[in-house]
């Protein structure tokens, strides 16, 4: 789908038109001046701003949640440049539409000495032959592309391309601002609801402003249902809740929130937080995240982070998968409830991780060395006579049960990988090794 700069955003049939469409179409900005939030980005003397006003545009690429404005924000640009402005929507265009732009864009250089403007909505979309169809004519500049995307740039832009442009980050709307952007909308006699002269009550508002999510979008979605709902001249609490139903949560299983929750969660745990676990907990449980996920995550975190700290915490994680298969949910949130507040207060050891990775990294380093004769195994005459395990020492043989002898190849005496912390059962662990480094030194003097 392609729009230019005469006809970017109008609608077949104008002001009728316009007038049935949602409410939140209704009010987007046209204007840097009427545009809220993004400060960081639009504030006095910020880079866009300047850029906007200045008709010096980069390539750019707009990356934020749903509702954070990126498109309103081609809308502004669209109307404030020089430039020939085209919308190309990445869901429904290809390559034949990228050739026919550029085409377009030539033409309108060679004959009116106007740059080209490009706004790909949804850049992420596009493969990447499709993405390295731009590169050529974004080098020369006869494109200025900017793209808007929800998904990390770094894993959905291609490397070449993501060079050119310049990543500008947009926040999700903060409460303040979107309650800003509400009451532009009730009082708008042109564009809003000002014409049916509503007032809402503050707390109704606040909750949805608090519902949005930091979306705009969804926010005058929720004011235009609650007008119809409402009672009278005035839009209550009790026609916010009607409107809203039930909270949709920002979570993509498959892209950057997935990743973004499952990590804070983790780390929730790692820093022995249960509070915070649980509440990352429940906003995948609530998404609708796979739980055996959110449990296999659960297994590997308590072998890499509490280890031989707290050995019972792989048992417990283990036994959670294993009762969660047995019940499911809706009770099986208990089971999880349970398994991670354990895990989050348990102490603290990646020592064992840190000694199987330190060891596979000599293995790699050293190669396979010899193992030693008296380590070797000698279970027919021929080897015996070959001198395998002679000199082995049997552990229980000896007092304490243990014998003092070499067990690393020849090239690898003395070294170390596993270095236990004095966090919880590892604190004994620690105690034990010293124990055996005495017995070591004074059978080395005797």
């Amino acid at each position: 789908m392609i729009q230019q700069n005469s006809d970017l955003f109008a609608h077949t049939g104008a002001a009728e038109s316009a007038a049935h469409a949602p409410l939140a179409e209704r009010m987007r900005p046209r204007t840097v001046a009427e545009y809220v939030g993004q400060e960081h980005l639009l504030g006095p003397g910020r880079l866009l701003r300047k850029m906007i006003e200045s008709d010096q545009l980069s390539s750019l690429i707009f990356w934020g949640p749903p509702g954070s404005g990126k498109t309103t924000l081609a809308r502004v640009i669209a109307n404030a440049t020089k430039s020939h402005f085209i919308f190309f929507s990445a869901i429904l265009s290809g390559i034949k539409e990228i050739r026919e732009i550029v085409k377009e864009a030539d033409e309108i250089l060679r004959y009116k000495g106007e740059r080209t403007v490009l706004f790909v909505d949804e850049i992420h979309r596009f493969n990447k032959s499709q993405q390295d169809s731009f590169l050529p004519h974004v080098e020369k500049g006869l494109l200025t592309i900017i793209g808007a995307t929800t998904e990390n740039p770094s894993f959905e832009v291609i490397p070449p391309l993501l060079s050119r442009c310049k990543v500008l980050t947009l926040k999700p709307l903060q409460n303040e601002y979107i309650v800003t952007i509400l009451k532009e909308a009730l009082t708008d006699t042109e564009r809003g609801l000002g014409r049916q002269g509503l007032t809402i009550a503050d707390k109704a508002l606040a909750a949805i402003a608090d519902y949005s999510g930091g979306d705009a979008r969804v926010a005058l979605n929720t004011l235009e249902t609650a007008a119809r709902l409402a009672t009278g001249a005035t839009i209550d609490l009790p026609a916010i809740q009607e409107a809203v139903q039930q909270k949709t949560l920002l979570y993509d299983k498959g892209g950057e929130e997935h990743y973004n929750v499952i990590s804070a969660f983790i780390k929730s745990m790692r820093g022995s937080d249960p509070d915070a676990a649980l509440y990352w907990l429940a906003r995948m449980l609530e998404a609708g995240e796979d739980p055996l996920f959110i449990i296999r995550r659960m297994v590997i975190l308590a072998a890499e982070d509490i280890g031989n700290a707290d050995p019972r915490a792989l048992q417990i994680a283990v036994t959670a998968l294993h009762a969660f298969q047995l019940t499911g949910m809706p009770e099986g949130r208990i089971i999880l409830g349970q398994a991670v507040t354990y895990l989050a207060t348990a102490p603290k050891s990646n020592a064992a991780y840190t000694a199987i990775d330190a060891a596979l990294a000599e293995v790699r380093s050293s190669g396979a060395q010899p193992v030693p004769l008296h380590l070797r195994n000698a279970p027919t005459k021929l080897l015996k006579e070959l001198d395998y395990g002679r000199g082995y020492r049997y552990s229980h043989d000896y007092e304490g049960g243990y014998a003092q002898q070499e067990y690393l190849p020849e090239k690898l005496h003395g070294r170390k990988f596993y270095c236990p912390t004095d966090h919880g059962y590892e604190k004994t662990i620690n105690e034990r090794m010293n124990h055996l480094k005495r017995i070591q030194k004074a059978t080395g003097e005797s």
